[in-house]
């Protein structure tokens, strides 16, 4: 548990920091909207670009993985979207509600936590899970909230209008040109490579400050606000979807044990950033998203212990 809070501390330090600057007033009122837009239109595009570019198809192919990890997500997902539009949510907050839900903090927490309890054996499936995740879960969720805003303000050309946007969005876009690059053979020159790497590494830390940030300016009633849904999305995304993942990846697929393992232990992961940036971006449940980041984070530390103490020494390592 000890080695987990490690792991998770500095994505507290990180929010904190945001909330002191601006309780302390270092950073004002827009702070947050703006640090906000660096990531969304700067330096999450240079991430998503730097990591399609420079992976390796022989490095990502595991159908297995793929499978048990993208049927995790996808589940949690949709049930999520279902649960939350019968309740009478528009799509475009349902959409970043079942992202609440499914998106794992692969990036993060996902790296140093299963190099410590998996190893290099482990590397290449994170690599597979973020790409699933900030690339391929984030764009279908960014499809959905798009569709919905366009419903919500025109009825005719909702289509037209929806691609229009998906066609403009720096996190659709970039990924996609970074796919590009992967399947041409090319590598990227040094100087591009090492440019995204510096603007992508902000990604991260930027959104962590945003989020502290936002946290500072809420009042607290409004902050006290459908705690009941903050449980219920934090409960599915700690225990629900690595449930569900080992289910699908060990009686199901009967995935090789290190591989089953590693997939359980990134569906397990809390919330990451990408939902608050999403919601805070387009002014849609930015609150409620703010909580989940938050308690995911925290209890997380509990979750992925136990899950460690079941699972036993044999499968890590």
């Amino acid at each position: 548990m000890l080695n987990n809070l490690l792991i998770v501390l500095p994505i507290f330090a990180l929010i904190l920091a945001g909330w002191i600057a601006r309780k302390t007033g270092a950073l004002g009122g827009h702070a947050t909207r703006e640090v906000n837009r660096l990531v969304v239109y700067l330096a999450l595009p240079a991430l998503l670009f730097d990591i399609m570019a420079n992976a390796k198809l022989s490095d990502i192919w595991q159908p297995g993985f793929i499978a048990a990890f993208i049927a995790g997500c996808a589940v949690i997902f949709g049930v999520t979207l279902w649960w939350r539009m019968a309740g009478g949510r528009p799509l475009s907050d349902a959409a970043i509600d079942a992202l609440n839900a499914s998106y794992a903090n692969t990036g993060f927490i996902g790296f140093p936590l299963v190099l410590s309890l998996v190893g290099d054996a482990g590397m290449g499936a994170t690599l597979i899970a973020t790409i699933l995740t900030v690339c391929i879960l984030f764009a279908f969720a960014i499809i959905l909230v798009e569709g919905g805003l366009q419903s919500e303000t025109r009825k005719r050309d909702i289509a037209y209008k929806t691609l229009i946007s998906l066609a403009k969005n720096p996190l659709l876009v970039a990924p996609a040109l970074g796919a590009l690059v992967m399947l041409s053979g090319f590598p990227l020159p040094a100087p591009v490579h090492a440019f995204t790497k510096l603007l992508g590494g902000a990604a991260s830390p930027c959104a962590l400050i945003a989020l502290g940030l936002f946290l500072a300016g809420t009042k607290t009633g409004k902050f006290g606000e459908r705690l009941s849904t903050t449980g219920v999305l934090v409960g599915l995304k700690l225990v629900a979807q690595p449930a569900i993942t080992w289910l699908i990846a060990v009686p199901l697929l009967q995935l090789p044990t290190l591989a089953a393992h590693t997939v359980v232990l990134l569906a397990a992961l809390p919330t990451g950033t990408g939902p608050f940036m999403l919601a805070e971006f387009y002014r849609r449940e930015a609150g409620l998203t703010g909580r989940v980041v938050l308690a995911s984070t925290l209890l997380s530390v509990v979750t992925i212990s136990a899950y460690l103490a079941v699972a036993g020494g044999p499968a890590v390592g």
